[in-house]
C-alpha cells in the first residue's frame, strides 16, 4: 500500500489518491486523551486534553469555524485538571435534552459542565467521584465508556482489577466488581446492562448486571504469561462483533462473542504498535485503526467470515506527522474522524 502525504488520504479500494478536507490544530502541549461533542447544536466540537508528566494539566474545548476552516480554542472553556486525564468524554445526548456534561478520567472521575450561552461561556466541576470508600484516595482509573441508552450511568476501569458502574444523577456507585485479576485498562457499554472489559491479565470478559456473580471470559491472549490487552471497543450497529488491542502488537483482534476464544479476523496491516480503535457510528462493518506507524487505517470487515487470501487490506489509509495517540469516529457526523499526535489534533473527512 502507498502511504500519502499528510494531505491526502489514500483510497485503497480504487487505488485513487484524493485530496481530502483536513484541519489541524496545534495545542500547546501533547495530546493525549481527546473526542467529539455528540449534541446536534454543537458540530466539530472536540475536547483535548495534555499529557504533562506534572500535576497541573489541561482541558481544552476547541471548535472548527466551517466559514474559514480554523479550529479555535475557547478560552472561557479551557481549565486546569489534576494529572493527565486518561479519557475524555461528552455526554451522550445528540437531542440536547440535558445538561452539556464533559466527563474526565485519573486519580477520580470528574464531571464537568459547561455553560455556553451567547452572554458568556464557562466550565464548573459538578462531581468529582471516588469509588473507593475507605479512602480519600482512589486506584488510578485507566478508562471508562458512557452508556448510551442510559446516560446516567457511567463505567470505569481502574488499577485496583475494579470496574464500577455510577449512576451520575444520584452521584454513587451503582455496582463495583473484582473485574480481572489485575489491573483493568478499557471498558465498553454494549448494550443496557452489559459491558466489557480487558486488562493486564490478557482476557476480555463480558459482564451482565442482571448477574453479578458471573462473566464470560470470551478471548484470551496467548502468552506465559498472557499479554496484556490495552484497549477494547464495542460495535455500536451489531452488538455481537468488538475488537481489542494487544499491548505492544502491530494487529488489532476482532471477536464475535456468539463463538468465544477465536477471533472472526485479526487486522495486521500496521507497522507498529497500534493505539486506538474506533468502529464507525453509521456501519457494523467499519473500523478505524491507529498507531505508532503514524498510520489511521479504515478496514471494511463484511468479508471477514470467508478467508481472505493474505489476510484483509484496509480500504483507507492516512498518514500523520508522528504516533497517533488517538483516534475518535465522531458518532454525530460519521464521515468525520479525529486522531491526535505529538501537539496536533486532525479532523478528517473519510
Amino acid at each position: 500500500m502507498v502511504t500519502t502525504s499528510s494531505d491526502q488520504i489514500q483510497d485503497g479500494s480504487d487505488e485513487q489518491s484524493k485530496r481530502s478536507e483536513i484541519y489541524t490544530y496545534e495545542a500547546p502541549w501533547q495530546i493525549y486523551a481527546m473526542n467529539w461533542s455528540i449534541r446536534r447544536d454543537k458540530k466539530y466540537r472536540l475536547a483535548i486534553t495534555s499529557l504533562i508528566e506534572q500535576y497541573p494539566n489541561r482541558v481544552e474545548i476547541v471548535q472548527l469555524d466551517e466559514s474559514n476552516g480554523e479550529i479555535r480554542s475557547d478560552p472561557n472553556l479551557c481549565f486546569e485538571h489534576p494529572y493527565p486525564p486518561t479519557k475524555t468524554s461528552f455526554i451522550p445526548d445528540k437531542e440536547c435534552q440535558r445538561p452539556d456534561l464533559l466527563a474526565t478520567s485519573s486519580d477520580f472521575l470528574r464531571l464537568w459542565r459547561i455553560s455556553d450561552s451567547d452572554d458568556e461561556s464557562r466550565v464548573e466541576l459538578k462531581s468529582c467521584l471516588n469509588s473507593d470508600k475507605n479512602s480519600e484516595f482512589s486506584g488510578p482509573i485507566t478508562s471508562f465508556d458512557w452508556n448510551e441508552a442510559e446516560p446516567r450511568r457511567i463505567g470505569t476501569s481502574s488499577i485496583d482489577t475494579t470496574c464500577t458502574i455510577w449512576d451520575i444523577e444520584r452521584e454513587v456507585v451503582d455496582t463495583q466488581l473484582i473485574a480481572h485479576d489485575k489491573e483493568v485498562y478499557d471498558i465498553a457499554w454494549g448494550g443496557v446492562g452489559v459491558f466489557a472489559s480487558v486488562s493486564e491479565d490478557g482476557s476480555v470478559r463480558v459482564f451482565d448486571l442482571r448477574d453479578k456473580e458471573h462473566s464470560t471470559i470470551i478471548y484470551e491472549s496467548s502468552g506465559e504469561p498472557s499479554t496484556p490487552l490495552v484497549r477494547l471497543s464495542w460495535n455500536k450497529q451489531d452488538p455481537r462483533y468488538m475488537a481489542t488491542v494487544i499491548m505492544g502488537s502491530a494487529k488489532v483482534v476482532v471477536l464475535d462473542i456468539r463463538f468465544p476464544a477465536l477471533p472472526v479476523v485479526e487486522l495486521q496491516r500496521h507497522q507498529a504498535s497500534v493505539n486506538a480503535i474506533a468502529w464507525a457510528p453509521h456501519s457494523s462493518s467499519h473500523i478505524c485503526t491507529a498507531g505508532d506507524d503514524s498510520q489511521a487505517l479504515i478496514w471494511d470487515i463484511s468479508s471477514m467470515g470467508q478467508h481472505v487470501e493474505g489476510g484483509l487490506d484496509p480500504i483507507l489509509a492516512y498518514t500523520a506527522g508522528a504516533e497517533v495517540e488517538q483516534l475518535q469516529w465522531s458518532s454525530s457526523q460519521p464521515d468525520w474522524v479525529a486522531i491526535a499526535f505529538s501537539n496536533k489534533l486532525q479532523i478528517l473527512r473519510v
